[in-house]
This record gives C-alpha cells, sequence and structure tokens, in this order.
C-alpha cells in the first residue's frame, strides 16, 4: 500500500517562505513523477509543479515560476517544495502527488496540507 505523507504546511506572512515535503513509502518502484497541486477555497485543484524521473525536469505552473523550487531525493523517494515570496493567493491545501508508469499509469495522492498566507 503506497502512502505520501506530507509536511511542512503552516501560516506564514506575505513575502515569507514555507517548505513542503512529500516522503513515499510501501512502493517496490522508485516513483516516476512527483508533484504538487493546490485547492483554494471554492476552486478547483491546480497543477503547481512537478519533478520528472525520466529525465530530472521540472515544470511549474506560471503563477508560482521564480518563487517555488520543487526538487527531490530520490534514495528518500521524497519531494519537497521550497516556496518563497508567498502571497495571500497561495493559500490553499497542497497535495502531494507521485506517478508510476508500468504497465498503466498509476497517481497517488497526499491527505493535503493547509498553507495559509496572510496580508
Amino acid at each position: 500500500q503506497v502512502q505520501l505523507v506530507e509536511s511542512g504546511g503552516g501560516l506564514v506572512q506575505a513575502g515569507g517562505s514555507l517548505r513542503l515535503s512529500c516522503a513515499a513509502s510501501g512502493s517496490s518502484f522508485s516513483m516516476d513523477d512527483m508533484g504538487w497541486y493546490r485547492q483554494a477555497p471554492g476552486k478547483e485543484r491546480e497543477f503547481v509543479a512537478v519533478a520528472r524521473g525520466n529525465d530530472g525536469s521540472t515544470n511549474y505552473a506560471d503563477s508560482v515560476k521564480g518563487r517555488f523550487t520543487i526538487s527531490r531525493d530520490y534514495a528518500k523517494n521524497t519531494a519537497y517544495l521550497q516556496m518563497n515570496n508567498l502571497k495571500p493567493e497561495d493559500t490553499a491545501i497542497y497535495y502531494c502527488n507521485a506517478r508510476l508508469r508500468l504497465n498503466r499509469i498509476i497517481d497517488y495522492w497526499g491527505q493535503g496540507t493547509q498553507v495559509t498566507v496572510s496580508s
């Protein structure tokens, strides 16, 4: 049973920083892609960032480019999201996503961690 455990959310003032962590356990395989999504109240879940395992490339939503950085520790099967210069509009529940590509694509999700940015 694969589990994704997130940590690092909290309350921060605008302009501050937070670092989210997502540790994957219970898999015999290293995750191919690991990334982050977020969902603000009354809005749909949206993509934030992804780090791909096949080539190490990263991709970001335009709204976070230059402020957020995703990284991975492949030995620990863990992903991180460093969030700098946070804005009130970054307030959301942040969900970790991990993807395996076997004979089919399998997506796993964390339980979510709250990030609140006060103005």
